[in-house]
């Protein structure tokens, strides 16, 4: 958000620098990122003169130059060629002399400097009105009036130019009150007025209306709920014209482009004091009435962008007489009920509408305006008539117009402000300081919250409407906090705590506990957006009031994503990929089911490239290692078999009890292509529910670590090659010796010396007694039983 420095001194006088205000306002929440200068007219005219053309003659090696001489004051007269078509002897011109910097639209610039052009020296340059920026307008030079401009005076003494500071406010979506210049003169105030700081801050009230003879214009709201308060005013006899340079001025300054009188009044208390207000040319209302209600699904409606948009029934409307729309109330205005240059007459609206039914009407239709903005988080039903009241005023001094009989208007119901009682308690617990009473008191003054009673230990506050986010205690406690000064509130030096019982029922614990592992060894998490778009819809939770299109169903996998953030690094030369995401999924089968789970992504090399290490990248066995270090944390055996998955081009599920705990693969070719990598890429997915439910005080416990020490063994087994480990793991898993601890592949061996369809499995196996020293007798007893396993199983043959 944009505000002016030079609009905001319109409702708060201080002698602060604009540095010093911007320290304040971050202090108070609303955070600057940046003071940017401005000036009306880039450059602001410096450097050029009101010159007289003295001589003007016929350029010798040029047809479409002239050469002249220029009086620019206090007897100087300099030679200047010049390429203009009106350029004659005896005008009174602009002219920038060597020195000058001249400024084009697109940011550009260039210094005027002493040249030959063809020949003939040019010791400046006599400016058209674009060349300036005073204008578009690019036929010839600017030609004065030699009766208002005087030779040798500065050309800018004769405009009334504007420089300007900017502040870029990152304003939070909770903050509506501050989404005006005039809301910020009013937190910035409650601040100064707080810290003894001198300012000068008058709340904004109505203005007084003249207003002439009746009208039959009338206003209807069918629905209260939608829309609790309604005003409206007819304006007859405007003249609509480009607005007085102050107002283009304000405009500009943060980034808005002037249209017309109206428009920019408009935009000026919008963007002023925080309430959209919309103008219809009264002569296209049919039946003098406007409606406020709803259009019947399906109703073709075209705004003023040009676009026919079909409505959904749900959108809050502006309608006339005839019950035709003529505007999506607080979103965008209608094509043919707009004000243009023919219009005379203007009905004015005003309202307070559910921001509830302005989100939808805005988002079904991919619309973000500046009044949607607003009303969709609730702006200020107090200043619906009040800011009528200028607009009405501004409109009759700019555009001449007379308001034609009273104000229209509709407020059934009151819209009550918030009442919350406030414990002085509550407010040391939360700040952990104590803050004098009289100060609260202070403070909540200058917020404009009303102290009601004192009550033992407290207050009775009654907090303005306009402040929608104010609704609870701890809310008030935020406001006297950040209005106090966060920096004031000192950091213990000794910070105590309780010990608490750990708890294996915390999900959270397990997901932290992995996102560090994960940490450790190099990876990155990253965090993506749960909606998005999908190929296939068969069983996709599709939303009812999406964004967007690209944004209409909520994420089937966490794959995805993941994917488009390896595409953005590796396409900046960050091929070597270790991503992983805590997030959920859904699906819509019978019911709606919504997962959460641990994603890892790797690609690339898993170690940086280094001359000890051999370039190699990384592989489906090192994402396992990972995935494995992750789930020997439960307390379960996992088990693991191939898996059939279009994601995957080959894969292997892992499982425990009966559960999926995990799947891991190879991603596949078509989803790559689809993702614009070239790249290999692997993926897993743990089952965060699944593998929380095995964690439970029964089956998880401490133990001592062993005082004896483990034992290892191997076997070299030879057999056929369509066995695989994850079978002969299995088989030595099912060992009823209570001294088999770890089992491990370390290494695979096919070729010579081997008989046709054999292969060569190198295993080792952990043993250990954690009671006493193991004897060779009960490891050859587990290691017997072993080889008779496979022996039996697979047909194993032993090597020497």
């Amino acid at each position: 958000m944009k505000i002016s420095h030079n609009w905001l001194q319109e409702y708060i006088k201080t002698d602060l620098k604009s540095e010093k205000i911007g320290e304040f306002l971050t202090d108070i929440g609303l955070e600057v990122e940046g003071i940017d200068p401005f000036e009306s007219v880039k450059g602001s005219l410096e450097g050029i003169v009101v010159g007289k053309v003295l001589t003007c003659e016929q350029h010798t090696n040029a047809d479409k130059l002239k050469v002249t001489t220029v009086n620019v004051g206090n007897g100087k007269v300099l030679n200047i060629v010049c390429g203009a078509p009106n350029v004659a002897a005896g005008q009174t011109v602009p002219v920038a002399v060597v020195g000058t910097k001249i400024y084009g639209k697109d940011g550009s610039s260039f210094d005027i400097k002493e040249a030959k052009i063809r020949g003939e020296v040019s010791q400046g340059m006599i400016c058209a009105e674009d060349e300036m920026g005073l204008s578009d307008d690019h036929g010839g030079i600017m030609i004065l009036d030699e009766t208002k401009f005087e030779v040798g005076k500065n050309f800018a003494d004769y405009f009334d130019l504007t420089n300007d500071k900017v502040y870029e406010i990152g304003l939070t979506p909770n903050r509506t009150d501050a989404m005006s210049h005039y809301g910020v003169a009013r937190d910035l105030n409650a601040y100064l007025s707080t810290h003894q700081l001198v300012s000068d801050f008058e709340k904004v009230v109505s203005q007084p209306l003249n207003n002439e003879g009746t009208t039959d214009f009338q206003i209807e709201v069918e629905d209260s709920e939608l829309c609790p308060r309604y005003i409206g005013a007819i304006i007859e006899n405007i003249e609509v014209k480009a607005s007085p340079d102050w107002l283009k001025n304000r405009l500009k300054a943060i980034g808005l482009s002037p249209i017309n009188n109206i428009v920019d009044i408009t935009n000026y208390i919008l963007h002023g004091f925080g309430q959209p207000l919309h103008a219809f040319d009264a002569d296209k209302i049919a039946g003098k009435k406007v409606k406020v209600g709803v259009n019947e699904k399906g109703t073709k409606f075209t705004t003023l962008d040009g676009i026919e948009r079909t409505l959904n029934g749900s959108e809050i409307m502006i309608k006339d007489g005839e019950n035709k729309p003529m505007c999506i109330a607080g979103v965008f205005g209608g094509q043919n009920s707009g004000v243009s240059e023919t219009t005379k007459t203007i009905f004015l609206e005003s309202a307070y509408f559910n921001p509830i039914g302005i989100r939808k009407g805005a988002k079904h239709h991919t619309l973000n305006t500046d009044a949607s903005f607003r009303f969709e988080r609730g702006v200020d039903p107090n200043m619906t008539r009040t800011m009528l009241t200028h607009a009405v005023k501004m409109i009759s001094e700019i555009a001449g117009g007379k308001m034609v009989g009273e104000l229209l208007e509709h407020y059934p119901t009151k819209i009550e402000d918030h009442y919350i009682i406030l414990r002085y308690s509550k407010v040391e617990q939360i700040l952990g300081t104590k803050i004098h009473h009289e100060k609260i008191k202070e403070i909540l003054k200058s917020l404009e919250i009303t102290v009601l009673n004192d009550i033992q230990n407290g207050l009775e506050i009654s907090v303005p409407a306009y402040r929608a986010d104010v609704t609870r205690e701890i809310d008030v406690i935020e406001e006297i906090l950040r209005i106090y000064g966060y920096n004031k509130i000192d950091s213990p030096q000794k910070i105590s705590f309780t010990p608490v019982k750990l708890s294996f029922d915390d999900q959270d614990a397990l997901e932290n506990a992995w996102a560090r592992t994960l940490q450790s060894n190099g990876f990155n998490e990253v965090m993506n957006n749960s909606l998005t778009s999908v190929k296939d819809e068969s069983d996709a939770v599709k939303l009812l009031n999406p964004l967007s299109g690209d944004l209409a169903f909520m994420r089937k996998s966490l794959l995805e994503g993941l994917l488009e953030n390896a595409d953005y690094n590796i396409k900046r030369k960050n091929q070597n990929i270790k991503f992983f995401e805590l997030g959920k999924i859904y699906h819509k089968k019978e019911t709606y089911l919504e997962r959460k789970q641990l994603a890892i992504l790797v690609s690339g090399r898993d170690e940086a490239e280094n001359w000890l290490q051999p370039k190699s990248t990384t592989d489906f066995y090192k994402l396992k290692s990972y995935v494995k270090v992750l789930l020997d944390t439960l307390p379960v055996a996992i088990e693991e078999k191939s898996l059939e998955d279009a994601r995957f081009s080959d894969a292997i599920e892992l499982s425990a009890n009966g559960k999926i705990v995990a799947r891991l693969g190879k991603v596949a070719p078509e989803l790559l292509k689809d993702a614009d990598i070239d790249q290999e890429c692997l993926y897993a997915e743990i089952e965060l529910e699944v593998a929380q439910s095995f964690r439970t005080k029964d089956n998880l416990k401490f133990k001592d670590i062993p005082k004896f020490n483990k034992t290892r063994k191997d076997l070299a087994l030879l057999i056929d090659k369509n066995v695989t480990y994850a079978e002969l793991y299995k088989a030595a898993r099912s060992n009823p010796s209570k001294y088999l601890k770890n089992i491990n592949l370390f290494d695979v061996y096919e070729g010579k010396n081997l008989p046709e369809g054999k292969k060569s499995y190198a295993m080792s196996f952990e043993l250990l007694n954690e009671e006493k020293t193991l004897e060779d007798k009960d490891i050859t007893e587990v290691m017997n039983s072993l080889i008779k396993t496979f022996q039996k199983e697979f047909s194993a043959e032993l090597r020497s």
